[in-house]
């Protein structure tokens, strides 16, 4: 055959080759490119799905802690009635069926109901999640901690706004946030670690290497944002039962405080009303209604002292909603409101 018919048969084979070569390489850019858009679409999927549950979750935590301040906060007014009455008994006996209230104890009110106004004061400028975050560490604890020092020397209670709060969450050694804002807190941080080598991996320079490189990297990207899904959705699960316990807590609450302002009113109603100041001038309708304000507002403390998150001791695993104490605060309200109806 001759030379030139050789090199020209040659040069074709070889000009083939290169279109296949392209071709397969524009294939491969290709099905890169789809792979990154679809760990793009499913990371959105992720944090989207993240960030709607979180949202939920804090709502209800900070409509739950506000709440359970709320409370408190009106506790002192309970007091300073029940001290108006002489010759009161000492109400001790304050259980039903093993519920083991806390006694009625007017010093201890007074500074739980100071210490929840100081938190209350500072909730308007703080930030979202900080009430729920007092809920999760046991809003009675975080009110207590209220009336402590801070790390000025001044006294919490004298504080005021953000301040009071700030240096409350500071007393508390990040007790509150770390115990239930701490479980999202900790949730985002793993989002955080986890879509880290994600988001390298989507960046703009991954683009300006070879077709073969840009394949492999966009299948651990796709890897990689599988995994982040199934740390969303762990993350998630959590969220979603912090958020429907809180829920229904807050409801058990509302309901016991519902009959508390009832039975109060009626109480307050004969001693700074009627003007009956003596325990022995009070009918039996009148001893049974205080009574009643007793086992009230000593559940009420009791169900304000639950923490709602159990924190994890190894930092690198998520946190646990109390169910065993909120469980059985539920039954001990239940077993109240049977009493006082």
């Amino acid at each position: 055959m001759p030379l030139p018919l050789i090199l020209g048969i040659g040069a074709a084979l070889a000009g083939t080759v290169g279109v296949g070569g392209g071709i397969r390489g524009a294939v491969k850019m290709k099905e890169a490119n789809d792979t990154m858009k679809s760990s793009e679409r499913l990371h959105e999927e992720n944090i989207a799905k993240f960030e709607a549950r979180s949202k939920e979750a804090t709502s209800r935590m900070d409509e739950l802690g506000k709440l359970e301040l709320e409370i408190m906060n009106g506790f002192e007014d309970f007091s300073n009635v029940m001290e108006k009455i002489q010759n009161r008994p000492k109400f001790e006996e304050n259980d039903i069926e093993g519920a083991n209230l806390p006694k009625y104890d007017a010093e201890e009110l007074k500074k739980v109901s100071v210490g929840a106004g100081v938190l209350l004061g500072g909730l308007g400028g703080a930030a979202v999640g900080t009430a729920g975050g007092f809920a999760a560490a046991g809003a009675a604890t975080s009110a207590v901690m209220a009336l402590g020092t801070a790390s000025t020397g001044t006294a919490i209670a004298s504080l005021s706004g953000v301040a009071a709060t700030n240096a409350t969450l500071a007393a508390l050694g990040g007790g509150a946030l770390a115990a239930g804002g701490g479980g999202m807190a900790l949730g985002t941080t793993i989002l955080g670690a986890a879509t880290l080598g994600v988001g390298l991996l989507v960046g703009g320079m991954i683009f300006n290497i070879t077709g073969s490189k840009l394949g492999n990297k966009a299948d651990d990207a796709y890897k990689e944002v599988r995994k982040e899904k199934e740390i969303i959705n762990k993350i998630c699960e959590y969220l979603d039962d912090l958020s429907m316990v809180s829920w229904q807590y807050t409801r058990a609450l509302e309901k016991v405080k519902r009959k508390y302002l009832e039975v109060f009113g009626i109480m307050s109603y004969v001693v700074n009303t009627l003007h009956k100041t003596d325990w022995n001038e009070f009918s039996e309708e009148e001893k049974q209604v205080t009574q009643n304000a007793v086992l009230l507002v000593g559940l009420l403390f009791k169900m304000c002292q639950v923490k709602l998150v159990n924190k994890s001791e190894n930092e690198e695993d998520m946190n646990e909603v109390n169910r065993k104490d909120i469980n059985n605060a539920l039954k001990q309200a239940s077993d109240v409101m049977q009493k006082v109806a």
